[in-house]
């Protein structure tokens, strides 16, 4: 081992030398790199190698690369590159080659040589470490695109980019990026040509002597590449990501018709196409003299609209599907929610989305998201009998879901709705008792504005036998709250003490109770350390806050301070795991007056 440090020690001495001669590094400064490389080198060559070993040593070469660098400018030197910068960046490349051999599968690491290569003008490399990568990681698409942008980007090679998508999609035959990369990429190789021509006709030179297809400038070999994909993935998304693609280059015209009419050929059983052609009508020419008012604005918006409506509707004719009332009703959502000062295009749009809502709900296909829309416009319009109309019909239509519920309730109790107790009876009884708490914190909330105390408390006492320990336990804190705000003091420690037996037992229960018996003008001891004693008893394992809360207590006025050495000798044996060091520092912070 020591022979092979010494010799790689060796092999540094020229470069060493060089930088001490031309005065970018000091005899000194050359003695500790030495010095520093060898303990480095002898941890490479451990029986036992580390990766951090590896990463450290990169990193300091390239921090002596970059110290380099600046010493440079600083004395305006700027020779002798290949005998001192060149060898360092040769070495980095092979620490990393070994570091890579050995850690096969941290990809993290090839992209830091990726990055170190393209930083340090090292370009040739990183073909060579993307093929040595691809060859372990070719179950990645991500990396073949990666490699692949590289070869077109930084090395200018088409070729060579190409060959990679290629061999890309022999591992991946039916990956949808790897074949919309391709595709793009066919795209601006074809862009680059064009452009080349252009500047070299500008520049009148003689075109005899360079090759330009003009099958090539045309595009035809990204149509290839389009047909290929689309022959081996059929879907109406994905062409119309290839035709988006398409759209962006200028010289495509004839490729996006053909994509287009392969669309409304192939695909017209997906929703997608449908909204696809609807949203290009949104893009149509409009006639140009109306356009100098906002209200000629505002009748041009409108045609447009009703023209992606009539595709919406042709495309209802075949296809009558959840999907396609999906795409129809998010796009009259969109246009709705646009803003426009003229009152009259406003009023057609809540017209068309309010047509559309009902007819998809007709249909038994409106998802149960646009519900909530449908209600907040007709509540905004004032329409308070189609909004009760609509919550009761959403009821019907999803009539396990505690979402719809929820909102139908709120809505129906904003509305004034007299037959609001049946209707929570009835939501309790058809939705899944685990997901029913959001309906409990509502009917507590509807009880406490619109019934009886009594009422109210009858409402709490069914909650609070409730088999799902989540809304039990939240019945117990709202209980304790209400009993303090309707009948003070005296209810609430009466609730308390029935209940504090009765588990589960949220913490929030005993620290209102807690700030309940605070409050009071004469807060009584006794009562609030029963409160901590059997909150103690429910959370004093875990929770390191309320012990400290029950030191500072004793310690306030009323208190009595010899108690606290009890209860932090009863806490170091309580406590587990974490919390222990937690309750040490917080109490020692504490004593210090700190906390």
């Amino acid at each position: 081992m020591a022979e092979v440090v010494q010799q790689r020690i060796e092999e540094r001495i020229p470069e060493l030398e060089q930088l001490e001669r031309v005065g970018l590094f000091t005899q000194k400064e050359v003695r500790s790199i030495i010095k520093r490389v060898t303990a480095m080198e002898y941890k490479l060559h451990r029986l036992i190698i580390k990766k951090e070993d590896f990463i450290a040593y990169i990193q300091y070469e390239i921090n002596i690369l970059e110290l380099v660098k600046k010493r440079r400018l600083h004395i305006r030197y700027q020779f002798k590159r290949e005998e001192i910068e060149f060898p360092i960046i040769h070495r980095i490349n092979s620490i990393f080659r070994r570091a890579t051999n050995k850690w096969k599968d941290d990809v993290q690491l090839w992209f830091s040589h990726v990055a170190f290569c393209k930083k340090w003008a090292t370009k040739s490399q990183i073909s060579k470490v993307f093929s040595s990568m691809l060859a372990i990681h070719s179950d990645k698409p991500a990396l073949w695109i990666m490699a692949a942008k590289s070869e077109l980007e930084d090395r200018n090679s088409s070729e060579s980019a190409r060959h990679l998508f290629l061999r890309a999609l022999r591992f991946h035959p039916n990956n949808k990026k790897v074949y919309k990369e391709y595709f793009r990429m066919e795209l601006l190789h074809c862009e680059k040509l064009r452009r080349q021509k252009k500047e070299l006709e500008i520049a009148e030179v003689d075109l005899g002597e360079y090759e330009f297809s003009p099958e090539i400038l045309s595009g035809k070999l990204a149509e290839v590449v389009y047909k290929d994909a689309t022959g081996k993935i059929q879907e109406a998304e994905f062409v119309i990501s290839l035709l988006t693609i398409a759209a962006i280059f200028d010289f495509t015209k004839e490729l996006q018709e053909s994509i287009l009419q392969d669309l409304q050929t192939n695909y017209t059983e997906d929703s997608l196409t449908w909204d696809f052609m609807a949203k290009r009508e949104l893009e149509a020419p409009g006639a140009g003299e109306e356009l100098t008012s906002a209200k000629g604005r505002a009748s041009d918006i409108n045609r447009r609209e009703e023209r992606c409506c009539q595709v919406y509707e042709e495309g209802l004719k075949s296809l009558n599907t959840e999907p396609m009332w999906t795409c129809y009703a998010t796009f009259c959502l969109e246009r709705q929610k646009r803003k426009t000062n003229v009152q009259e295009l406003k009023e057609k749009r809540q017209e068309r989305l309010l047509g559309v809502l009902q007819r998809a709900h007709d249909s038994s296909l409106l998802k149960e998201v646009y519900y909530k829309n449908w209600l907040q416009i007709l509540l905004s319009s004032g329409d308070a009998e189609g909004a009760a109309s609509v919550a009761m019909a959403a009821t019907e239509r999803y009539s396990q879901s505690v979402l719809t519920w929820s909102l139908s309730l709120q809505t129906l109790a904003q509305l004034g709705s007299g037959d609001m107790a049946r209707l929570f009876q009835e939501a309790l009884t058809r939705v899944n008792p685990k997901e029913s708490l959001p309906l409990w914190q509502l009917l507590v909330q509807w009880s406490k504005a619109n019934q009886s105390p009594e009422e109210t408390e009858a409402v709490f006492k069914r909650g609070l036998v409730s088999v799902v320990a989540a809304v039990a336990m939240e019945m117990k804190e709202s209980y304790l709250d209400w009993s303090f705000s309707t009948g003070g003091y005296k209810k609430a420690r009466k609730t308390f003490t029935s209940l504090q037996e009765n588990r589960p037992l949220p913490k929030t229960f005993f620290t209102r109770m807690i700030e309940i018996e605070m409050e009071q003008e004469n807060p009584k001891m006794n009562s609030l350390r029963d409160c901590y004693e059997r909150a103690l008893q429910e959370f004093g394992t875990t929770d390191d806050d309320l012990w400290l809360q029950y030191i500072q207590v004793e310690l306030g006025p009323g208190g009595q301070p010899e108690n606290c050495g009890k209860i932090h000798w009863r806490a170091m044996k309580f406590l587990e795991g974490d919390s222990v060091e937690r309750f040490t520092s917080k109490h020692t912070l504490l004593q210090t007056g700190h906390l």
